[in-house]
């Protein structure tokens, strides 16, 4: 038997030899079976045979007192458990609780009661005989045996019966004949492995539900598509390079499961104890678990994440937070982001029975930008100081809102509130009842109209001196950005004249697109910034400044910082960190300068994926940048790559896309979607992306034209070869580089830009998954030739594009037919 625990001490041998004849234990090192004889406790464990992926025993979460007979990953380094026996039943001495075989039957007894109570048992209607095994299997799966003279026959095995995490091979689905379910059911939280709140289950109508205690489901996979052999909502299972999935629905069952492609990749989905399904690998150069992709993608999606009078916030560390007024009921389960215990007041309400309505002091505090609580009462009440009067009068009412001329009022517990960024267009304003102790002066709103009424007065001249105060802050402001004394991740408003003195006005041009033109300027603290004067905006102040505001909250290390804005009349400006090696189209199509070295180039391909993951997945709002090209991308004095730009295109509105097709340079970076009118996703950034990749490769424009007027068309000449399996890719390369390239990589990149320029944007990667392939975390198969690629022809003896037409096989001649044919193919 192996140990967990080498301080232990070693009993005297006369003492271990009288041990081992009097108990029931007989496990040797490293077994993997548990005959009916034989028992395991304390620190003895099993491993499977044949790779020693899993080991089984009693293990402790994190700081808890209680221990669970549970399977773990063996070879992580990381405490990873995979299926728990005795959820609901821990015990809190391992040395006097068993794992053994009992009447055919797997049990768990605590030998310290008299007689020994069951804690947990596989309870089979019909066990097996004395002869019955367990075994753990390197698959994971935990299995009970019958063995009889010529025939062993399966009683039972956890994958039958798993706990929150779905290994390979597992089945998570219904069994029709006895309409019995399997549940992914989560931890209660990282140290407590008792059943959670959050259950995933598969539905009748074939797709899955997450349920909150199983009584109501906030996130569907969408139904299975056998086609695409994915769940509608969950796109990312399209372009995966790890499992095979599998969908089986017959009169007997109906079930999902999947395998690994590369048995020696370590892969899991888990209930996870936030209340989102994950998929997870384990990366071996980091030590830790990666997360692939999480359902529903913001956490602050999941139902009742945050328990009673809790608030989610996507811009916090913890994600909940309690409302003003309220404390965390349990700080030791909120310190294991276990949320769902909620908030209680600081101070009781003084609204009673017994006390009349114009005695009572409760008051309310206005919150601002918030998505208002689930399940509210609307009433027929007109204007703020009615609704605010009808939530006054009821005790039970909790906070109320009015909003496009509806009163709204909350009975009892609010749940389901979460609060936005500042100036966040969904937000809304809710007003929340306290007692008035706990109501700071400066936002103490009445509890009755009369004080609505006699506060009007005192309002207004709360106003004018908030005037005045705006006025000086301003004021400030101004001189901070002359004097450019700006705090980290502040924005300054500059004016119009600041920016023309520290830009000579206007005098040194860096660059320009479809959003403006980009100078270079000089502040008065010496500081160097680049200034971009908008062109074509449609927006008005208030919109301008909000939407500013957003983007000025965004950092990132691959993300250019914005530090600042000018907004005067039709003058709007937007000032950023300055970078001194310019953009990346300076350095890949300049004849005159030096070649990016190919390690240069991957980095740079790789840290731009990963400004564009954050701007898709990880921002409060997803942000779609809609004009990715190498002009786009900075390069700071280290050459880490910089997504400039982003976010300008809520800016501008949709009317931008008619300027950017005229631009130089860009319509060869736009997705077919922009032509068909449809709406714009990520994945039009992910199209515009695999295009560039192109041009990492190449280091040329991807579509370019001869003096002969014959097009030549890069990507297609690179997906042919790459279809085709030519061991010759080395010959894509910018030929300044000589061939110095790492293959592998290169292989990768290929593989990478195609997927991304499918026509069909379902079939696209997400940047999530462009990150993980180019950090080698996944492997990546060949893609398929887009349909929009296969209409040019690479005539590779002549090394040009010759268009096709679907009645003719023979290239036109005519440029300009050839000339329009490119642009709509590469718009």
């Amino acid at each position: 038997m192996e140990s967990r625990n080498d301080s232990w001490s070693r009993p005297p041998l006369l003492l271990l030899l009288l041990f081992c004849l009097c108990a029931n234990v007989s496990i040797s090192l490293g077994s993997d079976t548990i005959s009916a004889n034989e028992s395991l406790s304390g620190n003895q464990t099993l491993v499977s045979s044949g790779g020693g992926n899993f080991r089984l025993g009693f293990f402790r979460p994190g700081n808890s007192s209680f221990y669970y007979v549970g399977i773990w990953y063996n070879k992580v380094s990381v405490p990873t458990f995979a299926w728990v026996a005795n959820r609901e039943a821990p015990v809190t001495d391992p040395s006097t609780a068993q794992l053994k075989i009992l009447d055919g039957n797997l049990v768990i007894v605590n030998g310290s009661s008299s007689p020994q109570s069951t804690l947990w048992s596989t309870n089979l209607s019909s066990p097996g005989s004395s002869s019955a095994q367990a075994m753990l299997l390197d698959n994971g799966n935990f299995v009970l045996r019958s063995h009889g003279s010529n025939t062993s026959r399966t009683l039972w095995q956890s994958f039958d019966h798993p706990t929150n995490t779905w290994l390979p091979g597992v089945k998570i689905g219904i069994n029709k004949r006895t309409n019995r379910s399997q549940l992914l059911t989560s931890w209660k939280n990282q140290e407590d492995a008792a059943p959670g709140l959050f259950s995933l289950q598969l539905q009748p109508s074939s797709e899955y539900y997450i349920y909150w205690n199983m009584s109501e489901h906030f996130w569907t996979s969408g139904t299975w598509d056998p086609q695409g052999r994915l769940f509608s909502l969950v796109p990312e299972m399209r372009l995966n390079y790890i499992y095979n999935f599998s969908f089986v629905d017959n009169e007997n069952e109906s079930y999902f499961t999947y395998s690994v492609y590369n048995t020696s990749i370590l892969s899991r989905f888990i209930m996870d104890f936030s209340g989102q399904v994950k998929q997870l690998s384990w990366l071996e150069t980091t030590k830790q678990w990666n997360l692939f992709w999480s359902m529903p993608r913001q956490q602050c999606e999941v139902y009742r994440l945050c328990g009673p009078f809790g608030v989610c916030s996507e811009t916090t560390d913890n994600f909940c937070q309690c409302l003003q007024g309220f404390t965390q009921k349990s700080p030791s389960e909120w310190n294991l982001s276990d949320w769902s215990g909620g908030c209680r007041r600081v101070t009781n309400l003084s609204c009673g029975p017994n006390k009349p309505a114009n005695l009572r002091n409760d008051r309310f505090v206005e919150l601002t930008y918030m998505k208002l609580p689930e399940n509210p009462q609307s009433l027929g009440v007109e204007g703020t100081v009615g609704c605010q009067a009808v939530c006054l009068n009821n005790c039970s009412c909790t906070a109320y809102a009015y909003e496009d001329g509806t009163c709204s009022i909350w009975t009892g517990d609010l749940y389901n509130v979460q609060k936005y960024g500042q100036g966040n267009s969904n937000g809304k304003t809710l007003y929340l009842r306290l007692a008035a102790s706990d109501v700071p002066e400066s936002g103490n709103k009445s509890g009755t109209s009369a004080g609505i009424i006699a506060g009007s007065a005192t309002a207004a001249a709360a106003v004018v001196l908030l005037a005045i105060v705006l006025f000086g802050a301003w004021r400030w402001r101004r001189a901070a950005g002359r004097s450019s004394t700006s705090q980290e991740g502040s924005l300054l408003a500059f004016g119009y004249r600041d920016l023309q003195t520290a830009t000579r006005n206007f005098s040194e041009k860096l660059g320009g697109g479809g959003f403006g033109s980009v100078f270079k300027g000089t502040l008065a603290d010496s500081s160097i910034v680049a200034v971009k004067q908008l062109e074509g905006m449609s927006q008005g102040e208030k919109q301008f400044r909000t939407e500013v505001s957003t983007i000025g909250t965004i950092q990132h290390v691959n993300l250019v910082r914005l530090r600042g804005f000018c907004s005067e009349g039709t003058r709007k400006l937007l000032v950023y960190e300055y970078m001194p090696n310019r953009s990346l189209d300076f350095h890949l199509f300049s004849p005159s300068n030096a070649p990016l070295d190919w390690g240069t180039r991957y980095q740079i391909a790789l840290g731009t994926a990963r400004g564009l993951t954050y701007l898709h997945e990880k921002c409060r709002d997803c942000i779609i940048h809609c004009d990715i090209k190498p002009e786009n991308i900075l390069l700071d004095a280290e050459f880490c790559p910089k997504v400039a730009d982003f976010g300008l295109a809520k800016l501008m509105g949709r009317e931008f896309s008619r300027v950017l097709t005229t631009m130089r340079g860009t319509r060869g970076y736009l997705a077919p979607e922009w032509i068909s009118g449809v709406a714009i996703t990520t994945k039009a950034d992910v199209y515009s992306y695999g295009m560039m990749l192109f041009e990492f490769i190449s280091g040329r424009r991807n579509s370019q034209q001869s003096e002969d007027g014959r097009v030549h068309f890069f990507p297609t000449l690179a997906a042919k070869k790459l279809a085709e399996g030519k061991d010759d890719l080395i010959e894509l390369i910018d030929p300044r580089l000589e061939r110095a390239a790492d293959m592998d990589e290169l292989v990768r990149l290929c593989r990478v830009a195609c997927w991304c320029v499918q026509d069909e944007e379902k079939d696209r990667p997400s940047m999530g998954q462009v990150v993980q392939i180019l950090e080698g975390v996944v492997d990546v198969t060949t893609p398929p030739i887009p349909r929009s690629l296969q209409v040019f022809s690479y005539d590779e003896n002549q090394e040009h594009i010759v268009f096709f037409t679907e009645s003719s096989s023979s290239g036109l001649s005519s440029n300009s037919r050839s000339n329009t044919s490119t642009n709509s193919i590469t718009q």
